[in-house]
């Protein structure tokens, strides 16, 4: 792809800048919004009384309603190395009777809160679990569920707030305007990490920092999004990139490379366009992908993610392997030799002309990872105009839910 190429994207995304500036700027856009929410202060104060009471927190949700948070509640480096006020948060995100009757089995329900999230209310999976909770909390005799259930849903009449009603449990309003995939600087994401320990305040500070830089009316050609926008969908149309490979160096990250995947691939795949989304994790997927990427077809992007002031963590002691090919590594640190296997990889794929970029933040801080959210939010949002479709809807997400309402209903015949 050519350097003209890019300049073209680049110049047909001033107009769309603009257009969001102006939508934010008279409120109209809550997507851009959240790292200003003024909420911090209420969901403190709930998840300070939900880390005293309970040992253990379930939060039940599916795709944007869980992987927002758990992203969040994963990198900490307080979810790493617990606290004793830090509850152990879980999310339970599927319906499969195994995993379900385990948990049930294993739960000790005085010491359990749930937290139920769904956008619309009407999640299946998500009422579902909501249900067989209620029942196996009454059946260990426990009647004051308000005090240990809570929820998150738009406003409205919807099958998660008939339940709660009847049960009277707690519901907080979620922005309807904000879809599940970018809920994540919202009280979706911000409240389970808040009771996992994370600084919800950093999150959306370092979300807001990206946000300030382009609401102070920078080129597309200054704004890293914008870039990646333009790169993404150049290498799409002119290179026939079909597949978008993310692959964070840090296992705290590796969680980031599923919500990103739900994001472009949720946001982008329709009308016969986008590209495919492929979470990977260094060093471990050089060992299970790198054949593929770099003898495969050439038909992918590839976006890493690098820490710069990672712990060095121990020094690698091999006397006894000293002389032979590994004793190389001895005196060496993890996170010398976690580098050097990315710039590897990232020397191998530029030599075989596959296309790559580098981001680079300081350490895995929430500031960091607000920002990062805060990137790739932009950067599907901008690659939404170029490829001209709407980021913000799933068309084809109903036909599969249509499909299982048919079922369900053939069921009962």
């Amino acid at each position: 792809m050519e350097d003209n190429d890019i300049v073209f994207l680049l110049d047909r995304l001033r107009p769309a800048l603009e257009a969001l500036r102006n939508a934010y700027a008279t409120n109209d856009f809550s997507v851009l919004s959240t790292p200003n929410v003024d909420d911090l202060g209420s969901l403190r104060t709930l998840s300070k009384d939900w880390r005293e009471k309970f040992e253990t927190v379930w939060i039940l949700g599916a795709g944007g309603s869980s992987l927002g948070g758990k992203m969040l509640c994963e990198f900490s480096e307080k979810k790493a190395n617990p606290s004793e006020s830090s509850p152990r948060v879980v999310f339970l995100e599927n319906i499969d009777p195994f995993s379900l009757k385990k948990a049930l089995q294993n739960c000790d329900f005085d010491k359990t809160g749930v937290l139920a999230i769904s956008k619309s209310g009407e999640t299946l999976e998500t009422v579902v679990q909501l249900s067989l909770c209620l029942s196996a909390w009454n059946q260990a005799g426990i009647d004051r569920l308000s005090d240990q259930f809570m929820a998150i849903s738009q406003p409205g009449q919807n099958s998660l707030r008939v339940i709660c009603e009847k049960k009277n449990i707690p519901v907080l309003d979620h922005d309807p305007r904000i879809g599940g995939r970018y809920s994540a600087l919202s009280l979706v994401g911000i409240l389970p990490a808040l009771i996992a320990g994370v600084n919800g305040a950093d999150i959306r500070d370092g979300a807001k920092a990206v946000l300030d830089q382009f609401l102070s009316g920078c080129d597309p050609q200054s704004f890293a999004p914008a870039l990646g926008a333009a790169i993404s969908v150049g290498l799409a149309e002119k290179k026939n990139i079909t597949q978008t490979v993310l692959m964070p160096y840090c296992d705290r990250l590796n969680l980031f490379g599923r919500w990103y995947r739900q994001l472009w691939a949720e946001s982008l795949g329709k009308n016969g366009l986008g590209t495919t989304p492929i979470d990977a994790l260094g060093a471990v997927d050089q060992h299970s992908q790198l054949q593929l990427y770099l003898d495969g077809p050439s038909d992918k992007m590839f976006t890493f993610i690098k820490v710069v002031n990672s712990e060095a963590g121990e020094k690698i002691k091999m006397p006894w392997l000293v002389g032979s090919d590994l004793g190389i590594l001895n005196g060496r640190t993890l996170n010398e030799l976690m580098d050097v296997q990315y710039r590897a990889t990232a020397a191998a794929l530029k030599e075989r002309g596959r296309p790559c970029r580098t981001i680079e933040i300081e350490s895995v801080s929430e500031r960091a990872v607000g920002a990062l959210i805060m990137h790739f939010t932009f950067e599907t949002i901008l690659s939404g105009h170029l490829l001209n479709v709407d980021p913000f809807d799933q068309p084809a997400v109903e036909i599969g839910k249509r499909f299982a309402q048919k079922f369900l209903r053939e069921l009962e015949a």
